[in-house]
């Protein structure tokens, strides 16, 4: 079968880059984003073929319609890169919006989660792999972070998912990138992580032999 990955949040940065480095190794890649002018931008830079889906990571009709017309159309999904995120407007918890941590906890746990229900039945046939964006700040403690604490139910949700798709052969990796220079920041960061580094750290585990399970990727700046 053809080594396929569907990529939410692939628009730019981590997806976008992620992307790049899936066609360059020869598979055949679904790019999902809001943004269908720029996935369709992205599609015509890449090596090889990818197929265009925009839609918002936060429905679940959505992404389900999106991965299944992918898998159709390549008789099967090898791997899916639930990767579509976003940080809060305000730090804190006091200072902080209760309407932003809602849009936020809507795309950065339920995103993940309708990704994983959605693609799972077309994993389970292929024994796939369910790959997420988890985070440092889902592995330390961040003084009123609460996008923190989404990310640390992303590393709880991928410890557990593995578990439940080891059962028939299935594997599932968090990968979790310190600072990373993207528009996640209002800043560049020039001096941190380039989404390349993540996108590496994606093919790593998705092109690990089958009987290895790389079940978490954590890289941070060398600074």
């Amino acid at each position: 079968m053809t080594k396929t990955i569907f990529i939410t949040g692939a628009s730019s940065g981590i997806g976008a880059a992620t992307a790049k480095a899936a066609s360059e190794a020869g598979w055949h890649v679904g790019l999902f984003a809001r943004s269908k002018d720029k996935l369709e931008a992205l599609a015509e830079s890449l090596d090889g073929p990818s197929k265009v889906y925009g839609g918002d990571a936060t429905s679940l009709d959505g992404q389900k319609k999106a991965i299944d017309a992918f898998a159709e159309a390549h008789d099967g999904l090898s791997a899916v890169f639930a990767n579509a995120g976003r940080g809060a407007s305000q730090a804190g918890t006091e200072g902080g919006d209760p309407e932003d941590w809602k849009g936020m906890v809507d795309l950065n746990i339920m995103g993940a989660l309708y990704t994983a229900h959605a693609a799972l039945p077309h994993l389970r046939k292929s024994k796939g792999h369910y790959v997420v964006t988890g985070s440092q700040a889902g592995r330390v403690h961040l003084k009123g972070s609460i996008y923190g604490a989404t990310k640390w139910f992303i590393h709880g949700f991928a410890g557990n998912l593995s578990q439940e798709m080891a059962e028939w052969g299935g594997r599932c990796t968090v990968i979790a990138p310190g600072m990373v220079d993207t528009e996640f920041f209002d800043e560049a960061k020039p001096d941190k992580l380039k989404p390349e580094d993540v996108a590496h750290a994606v093919m790593h585990a998705v092109e690990a032999p089958q009987r290895a399970t790389i079940r978490e990727v954590f890289l941070t700046p060398t600074n």
